[in-house]
């Protein structure tokens, strides 16, 4: 019954999530929001609205770990392995808007995270301030797309108040969905992480957050195949921006006594979750491309964190030697690869 309520919970958050986006994105291109903005937007938000749902049920149940462990993971999994991914499929162009200016502020929310949780916990008061930033950050995207270039009408094979009906209902049916199956996944979870003797917050890193990010996934990897590559990439740098922002954000304003981060969290996966934020910076403006090498490389590394994940929790013999592998050979080199990189691309721009 576990398995299948887990199952069952995460299909539902996987189907809600789906007409959630082709509503809202429909809604949102008969207003004539170009595309970047869908993407960072309507579509970005409403991918994560599986981590947005899962959160606040789990906050609301007093089970911490899954919250923060939730996004703090599915930061991790959007660029490392989603990213990786799309990259793989096709070599992904960065719009110039991500590399000066949403790839920095998910950067500087990554780090902010940190700080606001240096004290033991995510506040209510903290979570106020993070949801004034979505606010400030909606803003500043819409200031955008009014300058940008106007989106293309939708097509209408119908009359316009039977569309806007029938894509309200699109949302509407995927906002229920959601809640319920956010209910069922976080109960087969946690039982999940009774049975195995594993804790809420290994849980939420993994299972809950590559889970939860399935839509982020498929919307990527479909907008990739379909050359929407403004979509594919501002679908991972937006879901992570609200997930920091909105998710994190409602979820400390809304539970009743914020949300407790471990010391584990501080000492590792948030740092981990900056590192990943801060490994987009010399990639994305590296010619303004992520290449296919580079996505197999944040592939291998997303796999790499599972491991490490999985060795910890169970506290395997090969634990100090996988990490002393990463720490002192895979780190380095990958962060010397990508500093030349950089260095090189810089000297091309100078060229007269």
């Amino acid at each position: 019954m576990t398995l299948l309520l887990f199952v069952a919970g995460l299909l539902l958050l996987i189907l809600g999530a789906e007409g959630l986006v082709r509503g809202a994105t429909r809604l949102a291109t008969r207003v004539g929001m170009s595309p970047l903005i869908i993407g960072l937007t309507v579509v970005a938000f409403g991918t994560s609205s599986p981590e947005l749902a899962v959160s606040l049920k789990a906050a609301l149940d007093d089970q911490a770990g899954i919250a923060i462990g939730n996004v703090v993971g599915s930061n991790i999994f959007n660029v490392l392995f989603i990213l990786g991914v799309s990259a793989l499929i096709v070599p992904l162009v960065v719009a110039q808007q991500l590399i000066r200016f949403d790839i920095p502020l998910m950067v500087g929310l990554s780090l902010a995270v940190l700080l606001l949780a240096m004290d033991g916990g995510v506040s209510r008061l903290d979570g106020g301030l993070l949801v004034a930033g979505l606010g400030g950050y909606l803003v500043f995207l819409f200031r955008q797309n009014a300058k940008a270039p106007s989106a293309e009408s939708a097509p209408e094979g119908e009359s316009a108040p039977a569309s806007l009906g029938i894509n309200l209902l699109y949302v509407g049916v995927g906002l229920a969905m959601l809640v319920l199956g956010s209910r069922w996944l976080v109960e087969g979870a946690v039982s999940f992480a009774q049975a195995l003797g594993v804790s809420e917050q290994v849980i939420g890193l993994t299972i809950i957050a590559a889970g939860t990010s399935l839509p982020e996934v498929v919307t990527s990897i479909i907008a990739a195949l379909r050359g929407e590559r403004d979509i594919a990439v501002g679908n991972v740098v937006g879901s992570n921006v609200f997930n920091i922002l909105g998710v994190l954000g409602l979820t400390g304003l809304l539970a009743p006594s914020g949300i407790a981060v471990s010391d584990a969290m501080l000492g590792f996966d948030i740092p981990v979750m900056i590192v990943v934020a801060l490994a987009c910076l010399p990639i994305c403006f590296t010619g303004g491309v992520i290449n296919r090498w580079e996505g197999g490389v944040l592939l291998a590394y997303y796999l790499a964190y599972t491991l490490y994940l999985i060795l910890a929790a169970t506290q395997h013999d090969a634990l100090q030697a996988f990490s002393a592998s990463l720490i002192y050979f895979a780190l380095p080199l990958t962060a010397l690869t990508l500093v030349v990189l950089a260095m090189q691309d810089h000297r091309r721009r100078r060229r007269p």
